[in-house]
């Protein structure tokens, strides 16, 4: 199997413990849990990224999963934690949403950024045709940042205007 989001028939020929170790096929640099999470919070420490995005998109992925997940995986919670394991969400919340070119600058525009991802993510995998959705979730909160920084910034009071 290339991944085991093709069915779930995959899914369940591995384990939790398998998916945060990195002993399951999958692309380079998105199997490991437990590697990426290191270097997460290497970036969190020095202060190169922001909790929001990262929080917003895992736990929305972790609560998609787990209530439409169709509890495959054992129960409810492990299928929301198995969606949050398997593929590149962690690859893609961690490093990729967190990119400070696209990403919203306002702290509520991250959180909505991070939600945006996670829903689009859990739509694409459990209802489209792809059994991953993270890169197309990306790109498209992506185009959506301008919208959001417009609606999420703050509205200066007690400014002067220059006179013309």
């Amino acid at each position: 199997m290339a991944t085991p989001l093709n069915s779930q028939e995959d899914a369940l020929k591995v384990t939790l413990k398998q998916l945060f170790l990195g002993n399951v096929a999958g692309a380079l640099g998105e199997t490991c849990a437990l590697a990426l999470i290191i270097g997460a919070l290497w970036l969190f420490y020095k202060g190169r990224i922001d909790w929001r995005i990262p929080g917003g998109y895992l736990g929305t992925v972790f609560i998609m999963g787990a209530l439409l997940g169709g509890g495959f995986y054992e129960n409810a919670l492990k299928t929301g934690l198995f969606h949050v394991l398997a593929g590149g969400v962690l690859l893609g919340a961690l490093f990729m949403a967190t990119d400070m070119v696209t990403s919203p600058v306002t702290p509520w525009g991250r959180l909505i950024f991070g939600v945006g991802c996670g829903v689009i993510t859990m739509l694409i995998r459990l209802y489209g045709a792809y059994p991953e959705g993270v890169t197309f979730a990306i790109l498209i909160m992506n185009a959506l940042t301008p919208i959001i920084d417009n609606f999420t910034q703050p509205k200066s009071f007690g400014g002067v205007k220059r006179s013309a």
